[in-house]
């Protein structure tokens, strides 16, 4: 049976007991215990005698104060009987006016109003932050703030996963182990205690979790790791033992602690090592938890982080975290697989074909992907059509990968034919080194920030492993662009600053991490960062001295020299076709993949070394 957390409720009742409390404190020791009730005879005769100061006339009353006291009361209150008071009050030169009539309940409403406002502006506002900052009662501040789940709550289940079935095969494990613990033990296996989920942001960990929690059918507790820190130390270590024993009590159960290494990061590291904070009291209770728990009683824990490397290794031993499941990018079946499941969502047109769709996309996870089919629908929608196309999901990508197109932004005549001659020098390279990935656009309208055109070639199938040629392909195709405008211009601009960058990381790659450099070895010479489970959590430097540091940097220059030679050959042969594309590319603004396979048949005429 669930256990109740046990929580501060207000009570009604004690806000009516105030509010008469009030109300009867005014009665007896406010203005009114100092008010003497008289006849209207007693107020004549007191107004010959002088003895009224000034009065307050209402409809039926009137309301006075004496000069002096009389019988200890300063004030009276007598009713109104004589029509012709105002005339007798001003012979007398008697102060007096006219009041608005005062009933019990706006006396009891002035009374009550401002302690009420103070009180309902405490309880809706000061206790919902006192409930953010954990300051919500001594005997709650401890509580877990896991939120539960059970059977379809999440409205998510394994259907709705896909790309990733490895990782998916192993919690479909999990799920059957609560529902059929004996089919496991039978043969004497055992469930592991802690599953990790490891992979980049947006895979699709946490879904997995809430697919879990959606086809397991027991109770799902599910936090964040940073909730389990808190301003007052202790409380986290608290919360960690308050999870587990709830969790226990309703078992068989599921744990969620998603970003674990806000909680799990390794001890001893950084500015105060060796401190004892409230984040290693936390660490150390939710090891001593995990230690101190048997999974034959039915409670799993799941976590997941796409910072693996900065974990404790404590948390990734056998008996803990044991099994360590990677949730990676989806290959091109698994992207197919994921935008299916989101195009159900969308009114799709009959003739997209999503394997195109998918090849188009290599590199993204199933976040980007949801994100593209989203904003594939909202292109669509933004030009009136009733079905989303596949002209739709190009936009879409393009949108993604090269920014927002900026037709507004003027470009000088000049300018625009530099950018021109840039964008076809790399498309004509890339057709000549690498024909089996068409290039899909060529645009000069700007995107992005600081994009005055851009050249889109993306691979048509997932790659795991390149040769030393294709690297050197890259980088002649990224610095196709400089070597345009110097032949056509005998000028360089700013414009060729991203592919210097990205075509010098290359040639830095192959020196320093891949070894294809003659000049340096097959020497791993890149700065080494930490490993998975390596208890040293910092970077480990290579010692380089000035000799080998001059070697890596003439080795680096060298390739990216041939590189730039090989793109100046290559375009010096199609010095004419170059030319006559940079003119359609400047007329037309962009030219499709239609509009470039004219140029690339004219291309495989041209003599090549």
């Amino acid at each position: 049976m669930a256990v109740m957390e046990k929580k501060h409720q207000f009570n009604f009742a004690y806000l009516v007991a105030a509010l008469w409390a009030i109300v009867l404190f005014q009665y007896w020791f406010g203005p009114a215990s100092q008010r003497a009730d008289i006849s209207y005879s007693q107020f004549e005769t007191y107004l010959q005698d002088g003895s009224i100061k000034q009065v307050a006339v209402d409809e039926h009353f009137i309301h006075g104060e004496f000069k002096q006291p009389i019988d200890g009361k300063s004030r009276f209150i007598t009713p109104r009987l004589e029509v012709a008071l105002a005339d007798k009050l001003a012979r007398h030169q008697v102060e007096y006016t006219g009041v608005v009539q005062d009933t019990f309940l706006s006396s009891v409403i002035s009374w009550v109003a401002p302690t009420l406002i103070f009180v309902l502006a405490w309880f809706f506002l000061f206790r919902k932050f006192a409930d953010k900052q954990g300051m919500n009662g001594l005997m709650s501040i401890g509580k877990s703030r896991a939120r539960v789940m059970v059977e379809k709550s999440t409205g998510v289940s394994f259907a709705d996963v896909a790309g990733v079935d490895e990782a998916k095969q192993e919690l479909v494990e999990v799920v059957q182990f609560l529902k059929e613990p004996e089919h496991f033990r039978r043969l004497g296996a055992r469930i592991p205690k802690g599953v990790l989920l490891v992979g980049p942001p947006g895979t699709g960990k946490t879904l997995l979790a809430r697919a879990v929690a959606g086809e397991a059918q027991v109770p799902f507790f599910s936090i964040s790791g940073s909730e389990f820190i808190e301003m007052f130390v202790g409380v986290g270590a608290a919360r960690v033992r308050d999870l587990f024993e709830q969790a226990k009590e309703q078992a068989p159960a599921i744990i969620f602690i998603d970003e674990l290494d806000a909680l799990g990061r390794a001890r001893g590291v950084g500015p105060v090592a060796g401190g004892h904070d409230e984040r290693e009291q936390t660490l150390n209770q939710l090891l001593a938890e995990m230690d101190g728990f048997n999974t034959a009683v039915g409670v799993i824990i799941l976590a997941a982080t796409n910072r693996p490397e900065i974990l404790d290794p404590a948390l990734l031993r056998a008996g803990r975290f044991d099994r360590q499941v990677l949730v990676d990018r989806p290959d091109k079946i698994g992207r197919e697989q994921i935008l299916r499941v989101h195009s159900k969502k969308i009114q799709l047109d009959a003739a997209v074909e999503l394997a195109t769709v998918a090849a188009l996309t290599t590199g993204f996870t199933g976040a980007d992907l949801a994100n593209l089919v989203n904003e594939a629908a909202i292109v669509a929608t933004r030009r009136n059509a009733g079905k989303v196309t596949l002209d739709d999901f190009v936009s879409a990508i393009e949108r993604i990968v090269a920014g927002l197109e900026k037709r507004n932004r003027l470009i000088n005549p000049q300018e625009k034919s530099i950018v021109a001659h840039h964008e076809m020098g790399h498309a004509l390279v890339g057709m000549l080194l690498n024909p089996n990935q068409p290039i899909q656009k060529v645009s000069v309208i700007p995107r992005g920030i600081g994009a005055l055109g851009y050249t889109i070639q993306r691979p048509s199938e997932d790659r795991y492993l390149l040769s030393s040629q294709e690297l050197r392909d890259r980088m002649a195709i990224l610095l196709a662009g400089r070597a345009a405008e110097q032949l056509v211009f005998a000028e360089v601009t700013t414009g060729a600053a991203d592919d210097l960058a990205k075509a010098t990381d290359i040639a830095r790659a192959m020196v320093l991490r891949y070894g294809m450099s003659a000049e340096v070895g097959l020497q791993s010479l890149e700065m080494q960062q930490p490993l998975f489970l390596d208890n040293n959590q910092m970077p480990v430097h290579q010692e380089q001295g000035p000799e080998m540091a001059q070697k890596i940097s003439l080795a680096v220059g060298a390739l990216l020299d041939a590189a730039f030679a090989r793109a100046t050959e290559l375009l010096q042969q199609n010095m004419a076709l170059l030319r006559e594309a940079a003119l359609q590319l400047i007329k037309k603004e962009t030219l499709n993949e239609q509009d470039l396979k004219a140029f690339s048949n004219q291309l495989l005429k041209q003599p090549r070394q």
